[in-house]
């Protein structure tokens, strides 16, 4: 007998279009993907995937029961939202999707607090800069910057993540001294960026210093912190983790460059569950009483 969790290893497979990172989304290994997928097909009675050096693709067939399979995830993710949405007690699991950066630098203490006084609730932390997809349950809470969150999502906007120029402080006056009057290349005033994206450089143009050439990238945000302590050169940040690291300073001007809304956001069915609520009121508090550093406004020594 067809089971619900045949079609989630097959939606798993046809979505990742690899067994091991089937295995890596379902939690499982390599061999019980396999063997469960196997013999999916062959309770079918059909050819679901072709079996490609590139990985598994789906059949005409597969792209019939892709559809089939999406609308019981759909109902089964529908179900399973409103039952918890009717969830009065303080235990059970929370899902909150964040970047690694924030949760360092902004959010672990009130998490490791909200641990303590609720021992029943288990914290997931996922570090991504994508927005889960809530309906499917990928996570309970997304904490999202952006000024365009996606529709079918609730929640508020708490604060505007500001952003400013920084160098290590042993390289300020060097780096401010050649962007002021320059005397030629100097490898301490480049930019560091974070993408390869040339859509990603229009910040250059609308800091303090576009004419600063952008010579490296570093995707990591904690790399580019370590490489600005060393004098690598110049990179945009967010205040609340410029501002956090004693061995960066803002270079003057030093004025923010931009701001993005910073969002908690739950799917509607959630938002009444208490475990959540709880949550989210913590998360939020939490954001405001840092607002000053987020928004760029700390008194900076």
């Amino acid at each position: 007998m067809t089971e619900w969790d045949d079609f989630r290893f097959f939606l798993a497979i046809a979505r990742e279009t690899s067994i091991k990172k089937a295995a890596n989304v379902l939690g499982v290994n390599r061999s019980t993907v396999l063997r469960r997928i196997v013999r999916f097909e062959e309770e079918q009675g059909v050819r679901l995937f072709e079996r490609m050096p590139t990985g598994y693709f789906t059949t005409p067939a597969g792209d019939e029961m892709m559809k089939f399979a999406e609308k019981i995830e759909a109902v089964t993710n529908d179900v399973g939202r409103q039952i918890a949405g009717r969830d009065t007690q303080l235990s059970g699991t929370i899902r909150i999707s964040l970047s690694g950066v924030l949760a360092t630098y902004l959010l672990i203490p009130a998490f490791a607090k909200f641990s303590r006084s609720n021992p029943d609730i288990e914290l997931q932390i996922l570090d991504t800069y994508e927005i889960p997809d809530l309906a499917r349950r990928e996570a309970d809470i997304a904490i999202h910057i952006s000024n365009d969150p996606p529709d079918g999502l609730v929640g508020r906007r708490v604060v505007k993540v500001a952003r400013a120029a920084y160098t290590g402080a042993d390289n300020l006056d060097r780096a401010l001294g050649q962007i002021v009057e320059p005397t030629g290349h100097q490898p301490h005033n480049d930019w560091i960026g974070w993408s390869t994206d040339p859509s990603s450089l229009q910040w250059v143009e609308d800091s303090d210093f576009p004419d600063q050439r952008v010579r490296n990238i570093i995707t990591d945000p904690f790399a580019t912190v370590k490489a600005l302590e060393a004098g690598m050169g110049m990179s945009i940040l967010p205040c609340y983790l410029g501002d956090s690291e004693p061995g960066l300073r803002r270079i003057p001007k030093g004025n923010v460059q931009w701001t993005t809304d910073l969002w908690v956001l739950t799917h509607r069915d959630l938002r009444n569950t208490a475990r959540i609520r709880k949550m989210t009121q913590c998360i939020t508090e939490t954001l405001i009483s840092k607002r000053d550093l987020v928004e760029g406004r700390r008194e900076i020594p």
